[in-house]
């Protein structure tokens, strides 16, 4: 659907094969950090393979992917944007959610040391924060009504994000039309943080 990009498929967690693919990959102008994982476990039984899984994947990957580009940005004397797609969890505490809502708050200090960093550098970086997302994943997850009554009943709009909710957002926040936004959060949650 999108001519002129070519997906790399790699394991980010492996640090030199992300710096290899990723660093023969540009010049890049724009990048989304959207990989991510929900390793769901009560507090008391969070083991270290889900934390050490989920923050290769929601922080470090994150953190390293965007050093590269960023890097070569600067080094072509580009401007440029990067959003890191976070979650309305980085705001909120929720069940079972310990490794999950502490990734995805680290991610969001993290854009907003990178905004501090890279502005002069004339690179924006900002989050976008979705509730519960209708991907695929998403259905599966959220289809049965009970499960799911509990966190539409708290969005004040009532229903969950569709995949063009967020993607609408990203792209705005990639366009000049937010050139003087950076180090901002951008909650895509139909109001479940002011309920």
């Amino acid at each position: 659907q999108c001519p002129g990009i070519a997906p790399l498929c790699l394991d980010l967690a492996d640090w030199d094969a992300t710096e290899a693919a990723v660093g023969a990959a540009g010049p890049f102008e724009l990048l989304v950090n959207n990989a991510a994982v929900a390793e769901l476990q009560p507090f008391l039984e969070v083991t270290r393979a889900a934390l050490d899984r989920s923050l290769d994947v929601n922080l470090r990957a994150v953190l390293h992917v965007s050093q590269i580009v960023a890097r070569q940005m600067i080094a072509q004397g580009l401007p440029g944007a990067i959003v890191n797609v976070s979650s309305q969890a980085s705001q909120r505490a929720l069940r079972d959610h310990a490794v999950y809502c502490s990734t995805k708050s680290a991610l969001d200090m993290l854009s907003k040391v990178m905004a501090m960093e890279l502005g002069p550098h004339k690179i924006r970086v900002n989050t976008v924060n979705p509730t519960v997302v209708m991907t695929d994943m998403g259905r599966i997850n959220w289809s049965d009504p009970q499960k799911s009554a509990a966190m539409i009943n708290r969005i004040p709009l009532g229903k969950f994000a569709e995949v063009d909710d967020v993607v609408n957002s990203i792209l705005f926040l990639l366009s000049d039309k937010s050139a003087m936004t950076t180090g901002s959060s951008l909650m895509v949650d139909g109001g479940f943080l002011v309920s």
